[in-house]
């Protein structure tokens, strides 16, 4: 990390700083190179505007330097850091991110990586490589605030402890001896003893070689640390964000989106280590365990490892062994994003063009950030999640939902949950940026989306998540986007004034198998549809044997402004055609036109709202250029209804 070291000890206060209330009417000293915002005192919320300069109070309160920290001497490392900031600040999720930000580009650790991956070098009889094709967070802890931080070592390297490979090394030998051998987890865990070690077992002498004990292991992990990037401008250390959109609420789902910035190893490449221990010269023992950890690896190590995260290839392995299928794709309109990022991390508000700060509605300052557009398997796999769980609802009880929910896509409450299915994306990356300028292209993105089973699926289960998966894909592809914009087809605005200049999403496929063969017309997409929906139902059911999809469940009360994302008795799906209309392909032009607005604005209830209230629009659209699919949630009440009967031509998909 970078925080900076106190440049000398002061006399103790009578009160630990840790846990003082902060003393705001001192005036700090902030990060950014800002002018006085005594100018701005007593402006009205929502004024706008610049303050001709004026410095905020205190808009980001991290390390200051000209008031330097003067902790109690009985202060923790955390407490430490929990006093360089108001538990109260009025910008701590800003200020959070500007840390994160500051740590990821003041990092440079290349003098000591070099040495510590040396060191390893030297000391193991064994070494190897493997490259992170993504990104990796092992171990760490909950920082302040809830930073989530990544295993450091005691002097703040980013490494994989040795603990971690071991445990994966173990993981993976048992899982291999449970299936060859067709035996239960515990008698493998005895099985694997002369390699790894148990207190339990009875061999004290005679293990693998004559004078070891099958009560020790013969390998001595060492821990890996990633070498340092070739290129100066490639940092560690990646900010990295997780926003988990909705929750179950019991049996109710909640929407409430949580941004989360934490810190990750972006594509880093680890210097693996092993040796035997003093005494043991069976280097036969060595390769096997090699192997177990090279295979364990590649499964993922850390966390969130079925989301893309954590998987470690050596030198020449590209494909994944459980990977069960792959489709390329292409994203055209808005981008899939991760973090937010500040154009100038000493500078995070903005400012006008006299120099002053600006304010938002709330008399708040405005963050002077841009989004960073990445390809994410994160975002693939969460929309699959939300597909699932839509479909699964109108079948499925609620509580059976969540079961299985948990059980393919992973889980961590009410208990953790692996998850059998491990989202991967290859290849991918930002073919065009988002418009900068009026006459600018959309943007798109391009990769390759993989899945794969993972450990922790029975191989009798494997057909029907196969099964089960590519119908979801297909349906994904073709009932909305991907993103932020998922909801809404790519579409044009370059006819209005100002940017921006294109909004909503398209995924398109790109293969040439039968499977993803686009019929011409609504009608014969009709069947398509329903084939793929009731493959996807069947598959369900040899997962649970309740799945009925013949008779439909009904998930809440719907109203003008209730309803439940659900596909359901209350949910329609239907494909249709038109003319389009200023831009727009003609269903999302019928949505938006004057006859479904409420004073002069859009319905809330209809194409969703943001600002103090959010509400997820209920209506989606895919555009397949010849027709579009629609699907409204909530289909039984207007405004949603009026919609419905509104849409001209239209051929009902769903209920089949």
């Amino acid at each position: 990390m970078t925080f900076e070291k106190p440049k000398k000890p002061v006399k103790p206060l009578p009160l630990s700083p840790a846990i003082a209330k902060p003393d705001i009417s001192k005036r700090k000293k902030v990060i950014n190179s800002g002018g006085n915002h005594s100018g701005s005192a007593g402006r009205p919320p929502g004024s706008g505007g610049g303050n001709g300069g004026g410095q905020p109070p205190t808009p980001s309160p991290w390390l200051d330097a000209d008031n330097e920290p003067r902790p109690d001497p009985s202060a923790s490392f955390v407490e430490y850091l929990r006093w360089m900031r108001s538990p109260d600040a009025e910008y701590k999720d800003p200020s959070k991110v500007q840390l994160l930000q500051m740590a990821q580009e003041g990092a440079n650790y290349s003098t000591r990586l070099q040495q510590l991956t040396q060191r390893t070098q030297l000391i193991a009889q064994n070494t190897f490589k493997v490259q992170c094709p993504w990104r990796i967070r092992v171990g760490g802890h909950r920082g302040p605030e809830s930073i989530l931080l990544p295993a450091f070592d005691a002097l703040g390297m980013p490494y994989i402890p040795s603990s971690t490979l071991r445990g994966l090394a173990r993981t993976q030998a048992i899982r291999e001896i449970m299936t060859q051998q067709q035996i239960s987890w515990k008698q493998a865990e005895k099985e694997v003893a002369p390699w790894f070690g148990s207190l339990e077992s009875n061999n004290k002498s005679d293990g693998l070689y004559p004078s070891g004990s099958d009560r020790a292991g013969k390998i001595i992990f060492l821990d890996a640390y990633p070498l340092p990037n070739q290129k100066s401008d490639q940092k560690v250390l990646a900010v990295d964000m997780a926003n988990n959109i909705w929750k179950w609420d019991s049996n109710s789902l909640e929407y409430s989106p949580n941004p989360n910035p934490f810190l990750s190893l972006e594509k880093p490449i680890f210097v693996i280590g092993l040796r035997l221990v003093s005494g043991c010269q069976d280097t036969q023992i060595l390769e096997k365990v090699r192997q177990w950890l090279i295979d364990g690896l590649q499964a993922g190590a850390g966390s969130q490892v079925n989301t893309g995260y954590g998987q470690l290839i050596p030198a020449g392995k590209v494909t994944h062994k459980n990977e069960f299928y792959r489709i390329e794709f292409i994203l055209q309109g808005q981008l899939i994003h991760g973090q937010q990022k500040f154009k100038n991390v000493l500078q995070p508000y903005q400012k006008d063009y006299q120099g002053g700060f600006r304010f938002d509605k709330q008399g708040k300052l405005r963050s002077d950030t841009t989004s960073s557009a990445e390809v994410r398997p994160v975002a693939f796999k969460s929309m699959l999640r939300y597909w699932f769980r839509a479909i699964g609802l109108g079948v499925l009880s609620a509580t059976k939902v969540q079961e299985w929910e948990g059980k393919i896509f992973g889980t961590i409450t009410p208990q953790k949950e692996h998850g059998w299915l491990m989202v991967r994306i290859l290849e991918g990356k930002n073919t065009q940026r988002e418009p900068q300028g009026k006459n600018d292209d959309c943007g798109e993105q391009q990769g390759i989306l993989t899945l794969s089973f993972s450990s922790a699926v029975p191989q009798s289960q494997q057909n029907a998540l196969k099964e089960l998966s590519q119908n979801l894909i297909w349906l994904m592809f073709h009932l909305g986007g991907i993103g932020q914009g998922a909801r809404r087809p790519c579409y044009s605005r370059q006819s209005r004034q100002y940017a921006p200049w294109w909004r909503g999403s398209t995924l398109i496929p790109q293969s040439d198998e039968s499977f993803w063969f686009l019929p011409e017309t609504a009608k014969e997409f009709h069947q398509v549809f329903q084939k793929r929906l009731q493959s996807f139902y069947t598959a369900l059911q040899a997962l649970d044997p309740s799945c009925n999809y013949r008779s439909l469940k009904t998930c809440g009360a719907v109203s003008r402004d209730k309803w439940t994302e659900a596909i359901d008795t209350n949910c329609r799906i239907v494909v249709c055609s038109g003319k389009a209309d200023f831009g727009k392909p003609y269903a999302l032009a019928v949505l938006h036109s004057e006859h479904f607005k409420t004073n002069g604005n859009y319905d809330g209830n209809l194409c969703g709202k943001v600002g103090r209230e959010v509400k997820p629009s209920p209506v989606w659209i895919a555009d397949l250029d010849d027709y579009q699919v629609v699907t409204v949630f909530g289909a039984s009440a207007d405004p949603r209804k009026a919609y419905l009967e509104t849409l001209r031509n239209s051929i009902q998909l769903f209920p089949l």
